[in-house]
């Protein structure tokens, strides 16, 4: 599914309007990958990542951030994917006063940017991507480009896995550009 969701397009509505984009970059967080918050099992944090596919799962990383992650499995087991980056598209003007730049570029190349620049934070944990009328998942509007894989980045375990897929030359790339060549 991480490599299936390039190219969809994530929009979050909010009072101050929508904002939001085509996926260009994600991380597969696979059932028994060690680097996965359901590798230990079922918490109160995780729940989400149990649930049915296509649900949001958000959570704190470094005291301050967002993460937006896809649930991916069936009921009862835990996987998820992290959506890394998007290409701006919906909400552009809302996007940069949000993240505090011009650059069209640093919007949302990176899981924290990214749900900066949308408002993405624990409200959005659990919703339908399908049907919550906040956030969803809307099919692609044209063909993705040639689809990269790599190691995933920023983990202290299980980072050597090729479980990370991006949309190649697309300048809203997150990380290292040696790992998006």
């Amino acid at each position: 599914m991480a490599r299936a969701l390039i190219g969809w397009r994530l929009v979050r509505h909010s009072r101050a309007g929508p904002a939001g984009g085509r996926i260009i970059e994600t991380e597969a967080y696979p059932i028994g990958d060690p680097a996965s918050h359901a590798y230990r099992g079922e918490t109160k944090r995780n729940l989400v990542m149990f649930g049915p596919p296509l649900h949001a799962y958000v959570y704190h990383i470094y005291g301050r951030y967002w993460c937006f992650n896809v649930t991916s499995e069936e009921d009862g087991r835990g996987a998820g994917i992290l959506i890394r980056a998007l290409e701006p598209a919906t909400g552009i003007t809302l996007m940069r006063r949000r993240r505090g730049v011009e650059d069209d570029r640093l919007l949302c190349s990176g899981p924290a940017r990214l749900t900066i620049a949308l408002a993405i934070d624990h409200d959005c944990n659990g919703a339908d991507l399908l049907h919550d009328s906040a956030i969803r998942l809307l099919p692609p509007d044209r063909p993705p480009g040639k689809i990269g894989r790599s190691r995933r980045i920023g983990l202290n375990v299980a980072a050597h896995r090729l479980l990370r897929y991006y949309e190649r030359g697309n300048p809203y790339l997150s990380g290292p550009k040696a790992l998006s060549p």
